[in-house]
């Protein structure tokens, strides 16, 4: 039978075991990291190898993108501007920058999206698509002056996050509408929110 004094030493260099454990394996791991400069690259949604995983600002801490070495790809979206796509080749405990700069793609927004759409939702890192097409993340349409302006008539919304369940719904918006949509996410598994989260192309 252990004395006090021997079960504590024990435990000690069981934690102490542990933690290296942990640290020789995420020397295995590859870190991603995101610099953007401004407020649409900052914001952009970023998928990778097809799986959302949020949005470029929040990918640290305890979000930060960490991923097997080998061949990865990257995407970076946002609406009225050119993806920008990478696949590097990730080696162990290297950290890879990913340098975001999107050019606009020509498009402009209609002068007719006299809709507004607020959306508050939980949680606010979801990403919300508009007919089909990802738009942004909750958190970019939930404050004060913040609201995505669409043409009137009926479009189809959809709001996901991997590990949970996706929130779908239909608006109809008139002109100079404005329109709130609030819900909260249930959490499910992560191949429940759908396939626009993995939608890549």
């Amino acid at each position: 039978m252990f004395s006090g004094t021997r079960l504590s030493a024990t435990i000690v260099i069981f934690v102490i075991s542990v933690v290296c454990q942990l640290h020789a394996e995420n020397r295995v791991l590859a870190e991603l990291r995101f610099i953007a400069s401004n407020r649409s690259d900052k914001t952009a949604g970023v998928w990778v190898d097809g799986q959302y995983v949020g949005y470029a600002k929040e990918l640290k801490g305890n979000k930060k993108v960490l991923l097997l070495p080998g061949r990865h790809e990257i995407l970076v979206r946002q609406g009225w501007y050119n993806d920008y796509v990478e696949e590097p080749l990730l080696q162990p405990g290297e950290v890879h920058t990913v340098t975001i700069s999107l050019v606009k793609d020509g498009r402009t927004p209609s002068v007719h999206a006299t809709g507004e759409l607020k959306i508050s939702a939980v949680p606010s890192r979801a990403a919300v698509f508009v007919d089909d097409q990802f738009t942004g993340h909750v958190d970019e349409f939930n404050g004060p002056w913040q609201a995505m302006l669409l043409m009137p008539g009926q479009h189809r919304v959809r709001i996901a996050l991997p590990g949970y369940l996706p929130f779908n719904t239909v608006v109809d918006l008139w002109p100079h509408h404005k329109l709130e949509i609030r819900t909260a996410l249930v959490k499910g598994s992560i191949t429940e929110a759908g396939s626009l989260v993995s939608k890549i192309d």
